[in-house]
């Protein structure tokens, strides 16, 4: 089964109806029929509830936990071991501290990183990507 690791911006465009946002709906619908695995690291989805509660305050940020909990993907809480790996990816890329536990989520799964953040470039070929217009 193909895995895949939505970034912050993925779950942005997806939640906003950007132009991109149904590559991710036909993500999830795949999930949902077994066909693929859709991960999230709990660091990207709080920096979009974050997003949300300062934009909209904390009715919709709450609105936003209630949305995504029937969708198919799984939140990933980071272990210490996590935590070290993406300072490793960090470090060695180049990238922000919270794109750094996506791309890391992405390497340790094997997975394809989904993401509308041109930063990720820098990863290279060590990770594939789906590319999302913002």
């Amino acid at each position: 089964m193909r895995n895949f690791v939505l970034d912050s911006s993925a779950l942005w465009v997806f939640l906003q109806h950007k132009p991109s946002g149904p590559k991710i709906a036909a993500l999830f619908i795949e999930a949902a029929r077994q066909r693929v695995q859709i991960f999230m690291s709990a660091i990207n989805f709080g920096e979009v509830y974050g997003l949300v509660l300062r934009g909209e305050g904390h009715d919709r940020a709450q609105q936003l936990v209630r949305v995504i909990q029937p969708l198919s993907m799984q939140i990933v809480e980071p272990t210490v071991q996590q935590c070290c790996q993406a300072a490793e990816v960090k470090s060695r890329y180049r990238l922000y501290h919270v794109d750094a536990f996506a791309a890391a989520l992405a390497l340790e799964l094997k997975a394809t990183l989904v993401t509308s953040d041109s930063d990720f470039r820098r990863l290279g070929r060590s990770v594939p990507i789906l590319w999302l217009k913002p």
